[in-house]
């Protein structure tokens, strides 16, 4: 259970998205600017996320995508791997790469004791759909190729964020309608996922207030993935996984704050995911805003915490794994 004091949490979530939207209106919009400035930017820890930490024990692994190579960022816990947890990184599809999490997912390895692996998938709009969706199936399929090798015989999960939220559905959907997959992955963790690309209305009501996200940057966004696909054709639930037979799906966390845009995504398919049969956690954090737990931000950690601990149970794991105090600290 967390130990922070939900007023003061609150409090500092307040403050914390006032500076950000303060910090936000000083720096081209990411609409604006060509999506190869904004990924040099990032990776530079020029902006509102902090500079990414490359972890020196983290590696690297290759295997051939329908596009090419796809490469798969590897972080091992301390201890022995109870299994693997395949993460998909967030970005709009557009930005983001799958080495610039390291200290979040290190801290996912250690308090589940899981091996992460990280999907290094085709941006768009270089590479719009289908290739984020189709290097993640590869990924998928590669892992339960080798699932006795790299998990030793436990338990599978995916998750992502945002974007990479949205590929965890996709990747679950096509792993039952391509390959009659089902139940491979016994967990998954969804962190304020879009999971409507024609908009839900928590979207469409958002307007042009930019809390990381406004609503022509998620239009942007979208259409950097999606060129020349009205609204439409968007819902096919391949695109659109709200829309999709949620049959044979696994227990599910979703995360996701008030202060996203995305909030009618995450609960709307927590809802269907619920109906269809499945178990799942919901956690709204109040005003916490897209993107917070990449944020240095103090609800950050209670939020890490929490899909942990359901990952723990979830996957029949040991629950003493002792706890990080902060959302980017790594045991030494």
């Amino acid at each position: 259970m967390s130990t922070h004091d939900p007023d003061t949490l609150l409090a500092e979530t307040r403050e914390f998205n006032a500076e950000l939207e303060r910090q936000l209106a000083t720096i081209p919009p990411v609409n604006t600017v060509p999506p190869e400035e904004s990924r040099r930017a990032r990776r530079e820890g020029r902006g509102i996320f902090p500079a990414p930490v490359f972890l020196p024990e983290a590696r690297t692994v290759w295997i051939e995508g329908p596009g090419g190579p796809v490469s798969l960022r590897v972080i091992e816990p301390e201890e022995e791997p109870a299994g693997v947890f395949l993460h998909i990184h967030g970005g709009g599809w557009t930005l983001g790469e799958n080495d610039m999490q390291d200290l979040r997912l290190k801290r996912l390895a250690h308090e589940a004791g899981l091996t992460v692996m990280s999907v290094g998938y085709r941006l768009a709009p270089e590479n719009p759909y289908p290739a984020a969706p189709d290097d993640c199936e590869t990924a998928a399929l590669w892992l339960l190729a080798r699932r006795d090798e790299l998990a030793r015989s436990g338990p599978l999960a995916i998750g992502g964020d945002s974007a990479g939220g949205h590929l965890t559905a996709v990747t679950l959907l096509r792993l039952r309608d391509r390959h009659g997959i089902t139940g491979a992955f016994a967990a998954a963790v969804f962190q304020y996922g879009c999971f409507d690309l024609s908009m839900t209305p928590s979207q469409r009501h958002w307007g042009e207030r930019n809390l990381v996200l406004s609503e022509s940057i998620m239009i942007w966004y979208a259409d950097q993935f999606l060129p020349g696909r009205d609204r439409e054709q968007r819902r096919d639930p391949d695109i659109s996984p709200l829309f999709a037979d949620l049959s044979g799906m696994p227990p599910a966390v979703f995360t996701v704050g008030t202060q996203d845009p995305l909030l009618d995504d995450t609960l709307f398919m927590e809802a269907r995911w619920r109906a269809a049969g499945h178990p799942t956690e919901l956690h709204v954090w109040p005003e916490a805003p897209h993107g917070f737990l990449s944020l240095p931000m103090t609800v950050a950690d209670p939020a890490l915490s929490t899909e942990h601990d359901f990952l723990r149970r979830t996957l029949g794991l040991d629950l003493s794994t002792p706890r990080l105090t902060h959302p980017q600290e790594v045991p030494g």
